[in-house]
């Protein structure tokens, strides 16, 4: 009945309902599955209002200490959190400079980031006017590049989590030139919740702010962490929606705005995350990747294997002449199904994640392919 009303939800607006095999791919396909817990709290929370200040500055003081840091802050998105992690390290809590935000003439905006590390999202610290310097080549950076790059206009050195190995100089190093220079590290660990040590790791290495996106724990898609040094989350509080709002200074953060409900969401999501017992976790996901295997045997032409380790979903590789159909093809009409199913093609190959299903969706998804093979 559940999943019936769900589609009825979505079908009454005229959009297919999706379901999401390709594993972390939250943001594009709206985040999380919520679970009960989160859900119920997020409805209770809708019966008064309350002073949001407070209420931040409450979650924070909880959340800092399950992650053994000196403050934290719940921001609307692991995105936000980068740029008000940059607007602290540009501005601090100076007013003028503060206001000013993003014209940055007069006053340290560069962020240094090595170029092994790049992604699309560090974009997310020029927000508040932050430029990015770029340091190393194709065959990686070193630390005396990284010192070469700093100056008076330099605010931060930006770390992409977790390092991506041969030619990144390792964020231990990084932070030691960092403390060396008095210059903060802001690291990206959006998707670093598990193990969840390494939700505690950064900070504990000496990193200044640390990063982090709610909805790969369990919160709702439109939230995040930042976590840190006092000063420098304080800070970035100001430069946020309830700076706005409950000072006079007019602050860039105006627009990253959060709902009482999702900051709640965060600290119950999170409470449970670095609870749960995720070892029964991914043995419900392998029970729902043998559950499609089994639904797979005897169909010629593929060949199934399990994938990770522990197991979160399986390949199935594809004797595309003999089948007379590719794997690209195999995907595109289970997206066009209804539901659709998103799920990841690469050449011959066709890839199940099982770790953002519902339970039952396998079947689902095993039907489609199935009826697909053998069409």
């Amino acid at each position: 009945m559940a999943n019936e009303s769900g589609r009825r939800i979505y079908e009454e607006l005229g959009v297919r309902p999706v379901i999401n095999a390709t594993g972390w791919r939250l943001t594009l396909l709206g985040g999380s599955i919520l679970s009960p817990q989160v859900q119920q709290a997020m409805q209770e929370a809708n019966r008064y209002y309350v002073d949001m200040k407070e209420l931040l500055d409450k979650t924070g003081q909880i959340i800092a200490e399950l992650l053994g840091t000196e403050a934290a802050y719940v921001t609307p998105g692991c995105c936000a959190a980068l740029a008000l992690g940059a607007a602290a390290c540009m501005a601090g809590s100076d007013p003028e400079k503060m206001e000013r935000l993003p014209d940055v003439r007069g006053m340290k905006h560069e962020v240094i980031i090595q170029r092994g590390l790049r992604s699309k999202y560090d974009r997310c610290v020029t927000v508040p006017g932050a430029k990015l310097v770029e340091v190393g080549d194709e065959s990686g950076a070193r630390p005396e590049q990284i010192e070469a790059a700093m100056g008076e206009r330099t605010a931060a050195i930006h770390y992409l989590a977790p390092s991506r190995g041969d030619g990144v100089v390792p964020l231990e190093e990084v932070i030691r030139i960092g403390k060396r220079h008095h210059i903060p590290i802001i690291v990206d660990a959006a998707a670093q919740v598990y193990p969840v040590e390494d939700m505690k790791k950064y900070t504990a290495m000496g990193a200044d702010l640390v990063c982090y996106g709610a909805k790969y724990f369990g919160a709702p898609n439109s939230t995040g962490i930042l976590c840190g040094r006092r000063e420098l989350v304080e800070a970035a509080a100001l430069h946020g929606f309830i700076g706005f709002e409950s000072s006079p200074y007019r602050t860039l953060g105006r627009p990253m705005k959060l709902d009482r409900q999702e900051i709640i969401a965060v600290v119950v999501a999170l409470r449970e995350w670095m609870a749960m017992d995720h070892q029964a976790r991914f043995e419900g996901y392998e029970r729902r990747v043998r559950a499609f295997q089994k639904e797979l045997e005897g169909i010629p032409h593929i060949e199934v294997t399990l994938q990770g380790s522990p197991v979160t979903g399986l390949r199935i590789a594809l004797d595309e002449q003999a089948l007379g159909k590719t794997a690209a093809q195999i995907a595109e009409a289970l997206r066009e199904g209804d539901p659709s199913i998103w799920l990841h093609a690469q050449a011959d190959t066709i890839t199940v994640s099982v770790s953002t299903l519902m339970d039952g969706d396998e079947l689902i998804i095993a039907e489609g392919v199935k009826r697909l093979l053998s069409g």
